[in-house]
């Protein structure tokens, strides 16, 4: 028995045209599963299907949708469904962070917009999915959140704040559908190298800073984030649910 095995399933992966989502589902489909891609944009969405589709045949479509739009992710799942029948697995990884600051200073709306788009949305597009879980008695959902939910911030407290409850919506969501046989779990990323964190990583002297506290020195891949999608998905992690599996090199521990 492979433990990873994804054949078969099939899986929406949120913010997936550049970075750890794009990451996820590559490495997903590597594994058997076929993969949806979607950000707001169409044309890196089809980009990245293409790659997938080159080396798995069959195994990528492109669906462009807007977070914040609860109408946007409704169609998402429809189209999903149209080309692929059913959804098995979803990782909700977009994500957005339009404020740098003390709390003293965010603006109504950019508050309003870090919950709507890290948490609410989260929520809206898990409903859309659960019921065919809870029918085949079957699925994997996964938020990617961050360590910065187990941190206080000076500067990033608001998007702090939803990454924190995100835990909270898996672990409470774990509770109400465990019985249904679906998991849902998060991660929480350190310090990973892409274009969301490039401010912390781009310059030399930012990024040593960074990870010196670290005990592995330094930046993590998305393809180091994947692997523990791909675990929470796959028969490898059919015992775990309701957790935050922690991927920072020891940041946090530091």
């Amino acid at each position: 028995m492979n433990l990873f095995d994804l054949t078969g399933k099939v899986a929406i992966i949120t913010g997936s045209s550049r970075g750890i989502g794009r990451a996820v589902a590559e490495r997903m489909a590597d594994h058997g599963a076929k993969v949806v891609i979607s950000s707001r944009k169409a044309g890196p969405c089809e980009e990245v299907a293409a790659e997938i589709n080159a080396a798995h045949p069959g195994a990528a479509i492109a669906v462009p949708a807007n977070i914040s739009s609860k109408e946007d992710l409704q169609r998402l799942v429809d189209e999903t469904r149209k080309a692929f029948g059913k959804i098995d697995i979803l990782v909700c990884n977009a994500a957005s962070n339009p404020y740098y600051g003390p709390m003293a200073g965010i603006a109504d709306d950019q508050f309003r917009k870090i919950l709507e788009n890290n948490v609410i949305a989260n929520h809206w597009l898990i409903q859309m999915v659960i019921p065919e879980m809870t029918e085949r008695k079957d699925g994997s959902i996964t938020i990617i959140s961050s360590i910065g939910g187990l941190r206080g911030s000076t500067v990033i407290g608001a998007y702090n704040i939803s990454k924190a409850a995100d835990f909270q919506l898996a672990r409470n969501l774990a509770c109400e559908y465990g019985p249904s046989n679906i998991r849902v779990n998060c991660i929480a990323p350190g310090l990973i190298r892409t274009d969301f964190a490039k401010a912390l990583w781009e310059n030399p002297e930012t990024l040593k800073r960074a990870t010196s506290g670290s005990p592995l020195r330094r930046i993590g891949e998305p393809n180091e984030i994947a692997g523990a999608a791909v675990f929470l998905a796959s028969a490898a992690g059919s015992f775990m649910t309701g957790q935050n599996i922690v991927v920072d090199g020891g940041a946090t521990i530091a």
